[in-house]
């Protein structure tokens, strides 16, 4: 598996955390046919948790960019767990990023439904609740492409507060194991959302990207402004955030990094500054100040 820190600090995107910072826990069953969750769980090194955090990993498992985002979240204040997706059908799974990994990882993706993923979401979210006494009421969630998919379902649980869909295709189009669109549940969801899309990401074409702006306009007319659903999209194609894949943009992935810092400080720390951060790549194209979100 190919993924190390980088060599050189990309300025704007949050140190990889060098030696890893966390460890594997086990998220018990709670009956009947559930399966244990294999996680991975980071800690801030000083003082209590800002908030907690759920971390869903790409078709690539719990491999070490996805530990690294937990580690970095960690030193910005946060109790970060990687939920892993494949527990029925790869539990333990660590893919890099060549095409035998892309092939096994969307194998595994195929095979999942929405109501099983939720399950061990709602499962991973009270856990951490439990074992983290003293968290702010309301976790955080963010995901990145499958994972992005699925953080946007997660914005239907409970005790979701905010979540953030990095470059999460299909939304407008599926859902996993069928059904309607998982982009139709937004109206209904109490968390907010970010969703962030590359403008060159073959994966979310232009049309989807649309439906999105459309679906968070629409749900944004029933939320007060300082709740609303937000849309950002950056000159970049899919993963642009993970420095571990050949489609990473520095400049894409520093606003992108910047704005889930201050999306979660806006959203689960309301009155705190963002642990790190500067203004997105273009200095004012941020998750603030767009009530109405529109592609671009």
């Amino acid at each position: 598996m190919s993924a190390a820190p980088p060599a050189q600090p990309v300025p704007g995107v949050p140190p990889w955390p060098d030696p890893e910072l966390g460890q594997w826990v086990t998220v018990p069953p709670r009956g009947g046919e559930e399966p244990p969750l294999e996680c991975w769980l980071s800690l801030p090194p000083q003082g209590p948790a800002r908030a907690g955090v759920l971390v869903l990993p790409e078709i690539f498992g719990i491999n070490p960019w996805v530990r690294s985002v937990a580690g970095r979240l960690a030193l910005a204040g946060y109790a970060a767990l990687v939920v892993p997706l494949f527990s029925r059908t790869a539990p333990g799974l660590a893919l890099g990023y060549d095409a035998d990994a892309v092939r096994v990882g969307r194998a595994h993706k195929e095979r999942t439904t929405a109501p099983q993923l939720l399950a061990d979401l709602s499962r991973a979210a009270a856990w951490l609740v439990e074992v983290q006494p003293g968290l702010p009421a309301g976790l955080g969630c963010v995901g990145f492409c499958f994972g992005g998919h699925v953080a946007m379902l997660a914005a239907s649980l409970a005790p979701v507060r905010a979540s953030c869909d990095f470059y999460g295709a299909g939304v407008a189009t599926g859902r996993p194991g069928g059904g309607a669109p998982s982009l139709d549940g937004v109206a209904a969801s109490p968390a907010r959302l970010l969703c962030l899309c590359g403008s060159e990401d073959p994966l979310i074409p232009a049309a989807e990207v649309a439906a999105i702006g459309t679906a968070l306009t629409a749900a944004n007319a029933h939320r007060p402004p300082s709740d609303d659903h937000r849309l950002l999209t950056l000159p970049a194609g899919h993963g642009f955030l993970c420095e571990a894949r050949a489609d990473f943009r520095p400049e894409a992935a520093a606003a992108g990094w910047q704005a889930l810092l201050a999306f979660f400080a806006d959203t689960l720390a309301p009155g705190e500054a963002p642990a790190s951060g500067s203004p997105g790549a273009d200095g004012n194209d941020g998750p603030e100040g767009r009530r109405a979100p529109q592609p671009r």
